[in-house]
C-alpha cells in the first residue's frame, strides 16, 4: 500500500450549490471552482470491468491542504450514480496519491490481491490515473488511488490559490 496521507475528500451530490454552501460553512472552504460536463469515455475509463461512458459536474475547493471534491453525475452509469441510487448524497471517497505510476500500479494490485476489488479506473486527459477500490467495510465507500502528474498538480495548485 501507499505510505501517503489522504490528499482529497470527496462527496457525491445532486446539488452542487447546496453542498458547496454546506461545506463552506462546515469546513471553511472559501471559493469553489466548477468543471461542468466532465466526460469519462470508454476509451479511458472502466466501470465494473466494462468500458464506461458517463458525464459529471465536478467542483473543487480546499480546506487547508486537503482538496475537497464534489461530484454530481449527469448521465450514464458510474460509481457516482450507483452511490446516489443506493445511498443518496454523501461522503463517497478519500483519495490517496501515489508518488509515481509504479507505486500507483503496486497499490492497485495490492488492493486487488488483498480482496479489495477495483470498481472503476481510468486515465484522465493530462495523464492522471485513478482507481477506486471498494472500501465499504472501512466506513467509507471507496478509497481512490491516484497518480497525479505535474501538469495536473499545476492545475490543482491554481485551484488552491483561487479558493484559499
Amino acid at each position: 500500500m501507499l505510505d501517503q496521507t489522504p490528499v482529497q475528500i470527496a462527496w457525491v451530490t445532486t446539488d452542487l450549490a447546496a453542498t458547496e454552501t454546506a461545506l463552506t460553512s462546515l469546513l471553511g472552504a472559501k471559493k469553489w471552482v466548477r468543471m461542468p460536463g466532465v466526460h469519462f469515455g470508454p476509451d479511458a475509463c472502466t466501470y465494473r470491468g466494462r468500458p464506461a461512458d458517463f458525464t459529471a459536474d465536478i467542483s473543487f475547493s480546499y480546506a487547508g491542504d486537503t482538496q475537497l471534491e464534489l461530484i454530481s453525475p449527469i448521465q450514464g452509469e458510474s460509481i457516482y450514480s450507483e452511490f446516489l441510487d443506493r445511498c443518496g448524497p454523501g461522503l463517497h471517497h478519500i483519495c490517496i496519491e501515489a508518488a509515481d505510476v509504479g507505486r500507483f500500479d503496486t497499490a492497485v494490485g495490492d488492493a486487488e490481491r488483498n480482496g479489495t476489488p477495483v470498481v472503476m479506473a481510468g486515465t484522465m486527459p493530462g495523464g492522471m490515473k485513478f482507481a477506486y477500490a471498494s472500501a465499504e467495510s472501512s466506513g467509507v465507500p471507496y478509497i481512490e488511488f491516484a497518480y497525479i502528474p505535474p501538469e495536473i498538480h499545476a492545475f490543482f495548485d491554481h485551484v488552491k490559490r483561487e479558493t484559499t
